[in-house]
């Protein structure tokens, strides 16, 4: 029998494991989005591993989210180094 602390664990769960996957992809596609998807994947994750039954899953996603986090936040710097340097390029050329 579930009571309702272990179903809203559960619930956590999926949506960490959810949320890290879409962070994933879309760290290659839209950066931005991936980066927000993967700080609340991780937080839905934590939450998520008091369920006994879900531990592995909210893991998972836990996992999936930092890895995705962590691939956002480097597309963005490396994104950011380019534009500054193109800035400096184009006042260069001035």
């Amino acid at each position: 029998m579930n009571n309702n602390g272990d179903s809203n664990a559960n619930g956590l769960a999926v949506a960490g494991l959810v949320l890290g996957i879409v962070s994933l992809v879309f760290a290659f596609l839209y950066t931005w989005i991936g980066l927000i998807a993967g700080i609340v994947g991780i937080i839905l994750s934590v939450k998520g591993r008091v369920s006994v039954e879900k531990r592995g899953m909210a893991t998972a996603g836990l996992v999936c989210s930092i890895i995705g986090t962590a691939l956002s936040g480097i597309f963005i710097a490396c994104a950011l180094c380019v534009v500054g340097t193109a800035i400096d390029v184009i006042n260069d050329i001035k």
